[in-house]
């Protein structure tokens, strides 16, 4: 018995949101529907903003990078929770865990950065007009989007190295959709204290960091249009604005429940839901929050549907 507690285990099994098998195939075809939304949505945005010259500006240079990295978060996640919809095999190795956490960790770390990069161009563009060409120069965004990029994979690098470490040999199975760090760290045999501090640090750092970022950079922005006279100027930067500022408060309301307080409050079923709603839900509301209340991409989209 000694023995077979010491068998290292090299595939785990995902739970899943729920054992009620009258649920699988409903559940297979909502979130299938919710994929293929986020997936139209986003690429979509993106080949609208290559396709239109009136377009390739900073803010929607951010914007579709921005619909990347929600691309790349609800594909690391989505596919393989509707293959477990429709299959009784739920197993996935330690490996592709690994990888999908990567790959998840490094887009949601990445839309965090880019979020403070939009918040940036905002505040540069309504407080110091003058100066925005010069400050957000096309060579100017570029760096900004690779540097959120690279902190992203680094940041996500770190934690997987350091999930190398941990063995795991008493049960495989994470109640949970998807391969979450704190969930593998629950049945860890080795002592993941060090995992769980330094998720706790640096995820209270980057989120506390870069929403302050945020908040800062709008409060001047909101200052800056207040004080406009001109009545039209106001309503196109309120109408910006407040897009941006409904995509920051839904990712970081989650984001804040799920890492900056791991375990100190919400129940199981209520992580499943907040993780679902910045894995899923976000990636798909995203697009339609900066586009619906955007007169260039609607006026965008309605010369290409007229061609």
């Amino acid at each position: 018995m000694a023995e077979e507690n010491k068998t290292l285990v090299m595939e785990f099994v995902l739970t899943g949101l729920t054992d009620c098998q009258g649920l699988q195939v409903p559940l297979f075809l909502v979130f299938l529907l919710i994929y293929l939304i986020t997936m139209v949505g986003n690429l979509g945005l993106m080949a609208l903003i290559w396709k239109d010259a009136h377009l390739h500006t900073p803010m929607y240079l951010f914007l579709g990078s921005l619909a990347f990295a929600d691309t790349c978060t609800s594909s690391s996640v989505t596919p393989k929770m509707l293959i477990n919809f429709l299959s009784k095999n739920h197993v996935i190795s330690l490996f592709d865990c690994m990888i999908q956490f990567y790959f998840f960790g490094s887009s949601a770390t990445t839309e965090c950065f880019l979020l403070v990069v939009m918040a940036y161009d905002r505040y540069v563009a309504v407080c110091n007009p003058l100066v925005y060409p010069m400050v957000m120069s096309n060579r100017r965004c570029t760096q900004l989007i690779s540097v959120s990029y690279f902190i992203g994979f680094l940041h996500s690098a770190i934690h997987v190295s350091l999930l190398v470490r941990l063995t795991f040999c008493r049960s495989n199975i994470i109640h949970y959709f998807y391969c979450e760090l704190l969930q593998l760290f629950k049945i860890s045999c080795t002592d993941p204290i060090v995992n769980t501090l330094l998720v706790l640090i640096f995820s209270a750092f980057i989120q506390v960091f870069t929403f302050m970022t945020i908040l800062i950079s709008y409060s001047y922005v909101l200052f800056a249009i207040l004080k406009k006279k001109s009545e039209k100027g106001r309503s196109k930067a309120l109408s910006t604005c407040s897009a941006h500022l409904l995509s920051v408060s839904l990712f970081y309301g989650t984001l804040f429940f799920m890492y900056v307080r791991p375990g100190s409050g919400p129940a199981e079923d209520q992580d499943k839901m907040y993780s679902l709603f910045y894995t899923i839900i976000i990636p798909l509301l995203n697009p339609f929050i900066y586009s619906l209340r955007n007169r260039e991409v609607i006026g965008t989209l309605k010369r290409i549907m007229k061609k």
